[in-house]
C-alpha cells in the first residue's frame, strides 16, 4: 500500500517531543508525512522537525504564513533551509505575498531540485462555513471563494493549495490536474467529525482528486492506533485502485 501511505499525512497535535517521538515511531511505516502544526512547533521548535526527520519521515510544516510579503518571503526560505517537505500559506494574504514567497525560493531552489519544498496556500479553513465566513465580511459562497483562492495562487506560482475535500472537483475545474490539492476535514466512517465541519471519508477525498489527506484523531483518539491507520490507508488504497481501473478502462 505504498501509494496510499504516500498520500496520508498524520497530524502531529501534540505538545512535547516525547509524545511526537512515540508518534514517529508507531507511525513513520505507515504515514508519508508528519503534519508539525503551530502549538508544537512554537513549544519546541525546529527540534521537533529534526525529530521527525531523523525517524525517517517527511514533514509538512503547517505554521499557514500570513504576513507582508517579505516576511513571509523570508519565513519561507527558513521553512526551506529546515528540509520540510511541505509548508503552507494563507492564500488570502493576496497574489504579491505568495509571488514574492515563490520568487525568493526560485532563487535560491529552482524548480525541479529535489529539495524544493511542495509550496501550499491554505483557501477557506475546515472549521469554517459560510456563517463564519459571513462573520469576516466575506459575503461570497464557500464554493465561490475557494476555487478564487486556488486560481490565485496557482497564478502567483505556488504548488497546490490546502482545501476540504468538498470542494476538490471545483479546485481542478478552475486549476486544472498539475495542481497539488491537501485535504484535511477527512474522516473515516468510524470516527467522529469533531470541530471540522465540511468532511469527507478518505475513499472519497481520493475519488475526487485530493493529493493528500491529513488525518490526526481518527488515528490518535482510536484505541489502537496502528491499526486505524491500516483501515484508513486499505479504504485509500481501494479508492485508488478503483480510480486507475477506471482510468485503463477509459
Amino acid at each position: 500500500m505504498n501509494d496510499a501511505k504516500e498520500k496520508l499525512i498524520f497530524a502531529l497535535d501534540v505538545d512535547n517531543l516525547d509524545a511526537a517521538r512515540s508518534w514517529v515511531e508507531q507511525l513513520q511505516g505507515q504515514v508519508g508525512l508528519f503534519k508539525i502544526g503551530k502549538q508544537l512547533f512554537t513549544k519546541c521548535g525546529p527540534e521537533v522537525v529534526n525529530l521527525v526527520q531523523d525517524g525517517g519521515g517527511d514533514v509538512f510544516l503547517d505554521l499557514k504564513y500570513h504576513d507582508i510579503p517579505n516576511t513571509v518571503a523570508m519565513a519561507g526560505l527558513e521553512a526551506l533551509r529546515l528540509g520540510v517537505k511541505m509548508f503552507n500559506v494563507h492564500a488570502l494574504g493576496g497574489f504579491e505575498m505568495m509571488a514574492k514567497l515563490v520568487s525568493e525560493v526560485d532563487k535560491v531552489c529552482p524548480r525541479g531540485n529535489p529539495d524544493r519544498p511542495v509550496m501550499l496556500a491554505v483557501t477557506i479553513l475546515t472549521s469554517s462555513n459560510q456563517e463564519t465566513l459571513r462573520g469576516v465580511g466575506i459575503d461570497r459562497p464557500v464554493e465561490v471563494m475557494v476555487p478564487k483562492l486556488a486560481k490565485l495562487a496557482k497564478d502567483a506560482g505556488m504548488d497546490g493549495v490546502v482545501a476540504s475535500p468538498k470542494e476538490v472537483g471545483l479546485i481542478r475545474d478552475a486549476c486544472g490536474e498539475d495542481f497539488a490539492i491537501v485535504t484535511p476535514g477527512v474522516r473515516p466512517t468510524f470516527a467522529s467529525q469533531d470541530d471540522q465541519k465540511r468532511v469527507t471519508t478518505p475513499g472519497d477525498a481520493l475519488r475526487a482528486g485530493a493529493d493528500y489527506l491529513v488525518i490526526g484523531r481518527p488515528i490518535s483518539a482510536a484505541a489502537d492506533p496502528a491499526a486505524a491507520a491500516r483501515m484508513i490507508l486499505e479504504e485509500m488504497q481501494a479508492a485508488l485502485e478503483g480510480s486507475s481501473a477506471v482510468l485503463g478502462d477509459s
